[in-house]
């Protein structure tokens, strides 16, 4: 069996006034991630770990952030095809390890039903993904609500 693991990092902008959407959860509150797709900085993050792993490359070579087709859609669906591109290579997921850095909102309560929409997308068991959060103690541009960050490891089998 051929064991491999790839590290996937994502951050956005946070501006007042746009709707925050975080591992495929809609989240109430007064700013929301900047970016050309619905700005998911967690669904992106976990993309570029699972390409990584598999040696395709990044998100930004097959999801552009200049092409028309990509332009607010729901991040859901390009983590369903990057899923068919590590599917159809042979690989299946052993497990999702994903660490999401935001001073404000906090999304403890809403981990459980992120963990269903990523699982439902990937095909997965919800105990192969795992979502952790930390504020960086009000320090950097997350402390200062200025941005999001998430770091996603995934270890995908052969």
């Amino acid at each position: 069996m051929q064991t491999r693991i790839g590290f996937g990092y994502d951050v956005h902008q946070l501006i007042e006034g746009t709707p925050f959407r975080l591992g495929g959860v809609d989240i109430d509150h007064s700013k929301g991630a900047l970016g050309h797709s619905d700005a998911d900085t967690l669904v992106h993050a976990i993309c570029d770990a699972l390409l990584g792993a598999a040696a395709l490359g990044d998100i930004g070579q097959h999801f552009p952030d200049n092409s028309a087709d990509y332009k607010g859609i729901n991040s859901l669906i390009l983590l369903e095809k990057t899923i068919r591109m590590i599917r159809d290579l042979g690989y299946s997921i052993g497990n999702i390890d994903c660490t999401v850095c935001l001073q404000k909102p906090k999304i403890q309560a809403y981990i459980d039903d992120m963990r269903s929409a990523l699982s439902l997308a990937m095909g997965i068991e919800k105990n192969q993904i795992s979502i952790k959060a930390t504020t960086e103690e009000k320090l950097g541009f997350t402390g200062r609500e200025e941005g999001i960050a998430a770091y996603a490891v995934v270890l995908i089998m052969k």
